[in-house]
């Protein structure tokens, strides 16, 4: 690796942690707490939708969104992620990691607000108009997963980037948190000001109109935090590691890093060299790039599916599996705003006590423990407490059992998050090279959406048609699989990221050969 590259990339190495690497970590979190907030809020109003647009006048039972509109509207944001994971991975390491960055943010500031503001003369219009913005979301929040990770990756020094990044997708766990608080907060002043009786009493008088506001102001808060961010997104300058690596300009790297990085490097002799391709630059579809990295690959994909099939399922479904245990009353023993304030307070006291805490431990451990250590651990116990669930499921859904349920429930959150669900999202930033880091991100959160996809998708018929004991045990056997392909992810605790994506000894090998040749001659 030439001089002026290896200065640079062992002063990111070795620099103390400073207040921009916090910095860092806020503006890029922010993308995050709102990719969060605005991916499972969405499960806070979907019953309310329901009552709202599909009762039936003189139906026992309040009104329920269609099997297929409810997979939609649950699942078409996820559609959109994947595309904008593949996209906005390949395109970071084209253009730049900084030049795309804001895209993806206002992405997600204008179709919050879109979502929101879904109208149409029939319940069929308004669900097309809200699954075409939430499409368009997705494709916003897509972005902000490879790109996120890799700027913090590079930002940081080895000795704690680990916790750099998990810091980052940390937030996740405050947006889900915000999601239920912002819903409690919206019903309970909807409940306050324009109170009804419950269906049961009075099947029509139960949804007031106003209930029409209470799920548009949900979804459309979750423009605010991000919209905060977008200026200093903006100011961020690029990554030194791509300007050195990819863009092979050394000497403009030292001048951003120094910008924000009190580090000290010298910048006379640094001359811009020519951007030749050489032979180990490799692409994605290269048999060097399969022979050094295929299986590392087929890891963090295969992994973060698997995760997510499970972590989805349970976010995006908890209210069915409550409801099915009388944690929640019958829908018809409440109104319409009462049923969404019931539903919010059970998903923040599970955020709050399970999701939460759990993301902060790994930020805790993450560079004590290391990956593959917490990864591991985090799939065996979702993999025990999946089945302690699943297997004597009557037991559990006795009155005097339900808190019970509960604990064990949270625990499986706990252990996802204080394990898999962090540690898929850290390790693609660190093990691939820099020129192809963003686009292997996006690939392995590509796959893990394709996971959710099957858990949003295929957990709603699975609880129909099979249901919710036999759907727990196939998470079970899910989660277990998770823990024989951890068994592909490399460990990069300690290590630099050309340690572990092989670029330091491919430009080791380059400068051998050149020697050689020169000696030759």
């Amino acid at each position: 690796m030439a001089k002026e590259e290896l200065q640079v990339l062992n002063a990111l190495d070795v620099a103390k942690t400073q207040w921009y690497h916090f910095t860092a970590i806020i503006i890029a979190g922010m993308g995050f707490f709102t990719d969060a907030y605005d991916l499972f809020c969405i499960s806070l109003v979907t019953k309310l939708l329901g009552r709202i647009y599909y009762y039936k006048k003189g139906s026992a039972l309040p009104g329920a969104l269609p099997p297929n509109v409810s997979a939609a509207v649950n699942g078409v944001a996820f559609v959109g992620t994947i595309t904008g994971q593949l996209f906005f991975g390949w395109l970071g390491d084209k253009l730049g990691r900084k030049r795309v960055y804001g895209i993806t943010l206002m992405l997600m500031v204008i179709c919050s607000l879109a979502s929101g503001l879904s109208f149409g003369r029939s319940p069929t219009n308004v669900m097309a108009t809200l699954c075409f913005f939430r499409f368009w979301l997705g494709f916003g929040i897509g972005g902000d997963y490879p790109l996120s990770a890799t700027i913090m990756s590079e930002y940081a020094n080895k000795k704690t980037r680990g916790a750099f990044i998990a810091a980052v997708f940390a937030m996740q766990g405050f947006g889900i948190l915000a999601g239920g608080m912002v819903a409690i907060v919206v019903s309970g002043a909807f409940k306050a000001k324009y109170p009804s009786p419950p269906f049961e009493k009075n099947p029509n008088g139960s949804t007031v109109p106003e209930a029409d506001y209470v799920w548009r102001i949900i979804l459309m808060f979750g423009a605010l935090p991000a919209l905060l961010t977008y200026y200093w997104r903006m100011k961020m300058p690029e990554t030194a590691r791509y300007t050195a690596l990819v863009a092979k300009d050394a000497k403009q790297a030292a001048a951003d890093m120094s910008k924000v990085l009190q580090v000290d490097l010298e910048e006379e002799g640094q001359e811009e060299r020519p951007k030749e391709k050489k032979q180990s630059d490799f692409g994605l579809f290269s048999s060097q790039f399969l022979r050094k990295h295929g299986l590392h690959l087929l890891g963090t994909t295969s992994t973060w599916f698997l995760l997510d099939i499970a972590f989805y399922s349970q976010n995006l479904f908890q209210k069915d599996i409550f409801t099915a245990i009388g944690w929640i009353p019958k829908a018809k023993t409440m109104n319409a705003i009462e049923e969404v304030y019931r539903i919010a307070r059970a998903q923040t006291l599970i955020a709050l006590c399970s999701t939460v805490p759990g993301y902060w431990f790994t930020v805790a451990l993450i560079d004590k423990m290391g990956r593959f250590r917490i990864q591991l651990m985090g799939f065996t116990f979702m993999t025990l407490f999946m089945f302690a669930l699943a297997i004597p499921y009557h037991h559990w859904t006795l009155p005097h059992n339900r808190i019970g349920f509960v604990v064990m429930y949270s625990l499986t959150f706990f252990f996802s998050n204080f394990g898999p669900n962090a540690t898929t999202f850290v390790v693609p930033a660190e093990i691939f090279p820099a020129r192809l880091r963003s686009t292997c991100h996006g690939i392995s959160a590509a796959s893990g959406k394709a996971g959710a996809m099957v858990g949003a998708f295929g957990f709603l018929y699975a609880t129909a048609s099979i249901g919710v004991q036999k759907s727990l045990i196939i998470l079970g056997v899910v989660s277990l699989l998770g823990t024989f392909f951890t068994f592909l992810v490399p460990e990069s605790k300690g290590k630099s990221l050309e340690e572990m994506s092989g670029e330091a000894e491919q430009e080791n090998e380059n400068q051998t050969q050149t020697s050689h040749e020169i000696r030759v001659a």
